[in-house]
């Protein structure tokens, strides 16, 4: 009898519809955020995640799935996802349409790792990118989008850490601070954080092991090597955070395990896991684009992974019986989508337009989950009136709401149909249901 391969498995029914569940709750969310779907190839080029991954990570080194193609070319099944979707920004040239680039995949990954609960050498991921912008409040929509897509499962009991990882420049002044703090102590750590140290001794604050915790903690944390740009961008976004009413923990010595992070690195985890606790995690990764050939200035972006594998372990344990396994259908086609964009006008209408932002997606979920959602965007606020509804025309919106001081005062918010060119003022418990919500 020829069995499955050490480390991967096969998805049978019940289990395979929670992942089918899963996956339609996400797209739902996603799509609400105004993301649509990019499918790239399982088979890269080596040297894409060589370059963006880093040579020293532990994926790289001792986890690829790599052989040589029959021209001798050098070819891996995909790792992580994030490059991939990186590298298809930069061949197709997204930056050259309006606004951000919001994508997302989902699909399996192969990793040649240690198996474990709710980790498998071939596993599935769903995730999402940005690309095209760095301000703080895209960050803070990814993170309020995951933590709606955790409470709309029910899987109650998540937290979020949040760190900043700075930039190149604040990062290889840390790496010399952590050097000299592990040189005494890297004797009594595992053998991974021992060749870490000489390595890459960042990800020595990666390491799993409960014994290492004690001395990790210890360690210079890496936020008070900032510079001011990725301070105040940090404070930003906690205050963003705090506006939005989504609970989280400033983790100093939370690092990403792949080099190609700046700024934003953050976790939801949950206490079901155990030590290996990760539910998903993510961040920013602002040079990524430009070192794999996108023009400088256009391709920051921030992005995540979901484990499906160990979402849906903790997901089976503490909710309902098996959903059954249908296809819902589910709209995600941004050419299909009634879209709705808040143009805040000015730094004080920021806020103010993500919470309706926040009202009207609630809204237009509906009565029943599995419906196809409207796509709620927010416009960055440092853009003027003109310009949002360039963007918000060119990216085929059909609504956009301008709040700026006046209407933020008056509570009448300015409603523009972009299909008639019609303009009114509604007020604000009014505007959901003028846009069909």
């Amino acid at each position: 009898m020829i069995t499955v391969i050490k480390g991967m498995r096969d998805l049978l029914p019940p289990e395979s519809g929670w992942f089918a569940q899963l996956e339609s709750e996400a797209r739902a969310i996603f799509a609400q955020y105004g993301f649509a779907e990019i499918r790239t190839p399982i088979l890269e080029r080596t040297e894409l995640f060589t370059r963006s991954v880093g040579e020293e990570t532990d994926i790289v080194g001792k986890e690829m799935y790599s052989f040589a193609d029959r021209d001798q070319t050098s070819l891996t099944l995909r790792p992580e996802a994030t490059a991939a979707v990186v590298r298809a920004y930069v061949e197709h040239r997204l930056w050259d349409q309006p606004g951000l680039a919001r994508l997302y995949y989902s699909g399996p990954m192969f990793r040649r790792e240690r198996p474990q609960k709710g980790r498998y050498r071939q596993f599935f991921q769903i995730g999402a990118e940005v690309l095209g912008g760095d301000a703080p409040q895209i960050d803070y929509e990814l993170l309020e989008m995951l933590a709606r897509l955790l409470d709309r499962i029910g899987l109650a009991g998540w937290t979020l850490k949040l760190n900043s990882v700075g930039c190149a420049q604040d990062r290889e002044r840390y790496q010399q601070a952590l050097r000299a703090a592990l040189e005494p102590v890297k004797g009594g750590m595992c053998a991974d954080c021992q060749r870490r140290a000489e390595t890459n001794p960042l990800r020595v604050l990666d390491c799993k092991h409960p014994e290492d915790q004690p001395i990790i903690a210890t360690l210079p944390a890496l936020q008070d090597y900032l510079d001011d740009g990725c301070r105040n961008h940090f404070e930003q976004l906690q205050k963003l955070l705090q506006a939005g009413k989504i609970e989280y923990q400033n983790e100093p010595r939370l690092v990403r395990g792949l080099d190609y992070y700046s700024r934003t690195a953050f976790e939801f985890q949950h206490r079901a896991l155990g030590a290996q606790n990760a539910l998903l995690g993510g961040g920013r990764y602002d040079q990524l684009a430009e070192r794999l050939g996108a023009p400088k200035g256009t391709g920051a972006g921030i992005g995540f992974a979901i484990g499906l594998d160990r979402l849906v372990s903790v997901w089976r344990e503490l909710t309902a019986p098996a959903p059954a396994q249908t296809d819902t259908g589910a709209t995600t086609d941004a050419e299909t989508r009634t879209g709705i964009y808040l143009a805040p006008l000015g730094e004080p209408a920021l806020i103010p337009a993500l919470e309706l932002a926040r009202q009207l997606r609630q809204t237009g979920a509906g009565k029943k989950r599995t419906d196809a959602m409207i796509a709620v965007v927010v416009g960055d606020a440092a853009l003027a009136a003109k310009k949002h509804l360039q963007l918000a025309s060119r990216a085929h919106y059909r609504w956009v709401v301008l709040l700026g001081e006046r209407e933020i005062a008056s509570r009448e918010l300015t409603v523009k149909d972009l299909a008639s060119g019609n303009q009114s003022a509604h007020v604000w418990e009014q505007v959901a249901l003028h846009l069909g919500l």
